[in-house]
């Protein structure tokens, strides 16, 4: 089992190094919906060091987007309000450890991995994007 666990390891490790910076933004994205889903579950069962720990873990990702935001571009400013307002409801949730709020802003997560993946998809088919 061990072995096992190394090598997926492993192979989680070669992934990120190897992942160009689109990818990355793809798996951060991920990342975030499954420490979301983590607290979700956390809160329902009333584990509460468990659901702060993975609430902090999704917000110091959606911090990481928010700080790395490339402000020449107009629309880094829509991005700005719109992870201000998800890492408010994460704080509120982790202050409440309230699933609800949780739910809304794993809503939002997928929505922004989505779009991200369609974006993905159409620079990858030589579609001109902005």
């Amino acid at each position: 089992m061990a072995m096992m666990r190394n090598g997926y390891t492993a192979y989680q490790n070669n992934k990120i190094l190897t992942a160009s910076p689109a990818d990355l933004t793809l798996l951060l994205y991920e990342g975030a919906i499954k420490f979301c889903n983590i607290a979700i579950v956390a809160c329902e069962k009333k584990e509460i060091e468990k659901a702060h720990i993975h609430i902090r873990k999704c917000d110091a990702i959606i911090e990481e987007f928010q700080l790395t935001l490339n402000r020449k571009y107009e629309v880094a400013k829509d991005f700005d309000r719109v992870y201000t307002y998800i890492r408010q409801r994460l704080l509120e949730a982790n202050l409440k450890k309230d699933p609800e709020i949780l739910e809304e802003v794993l809503t939002h997560l997928r929505t922004m991995r989505d779009t991200w993946k369609e974006l993905m998809k159409l620079t990858a088919n030589g579609t001109k994007v902005a």
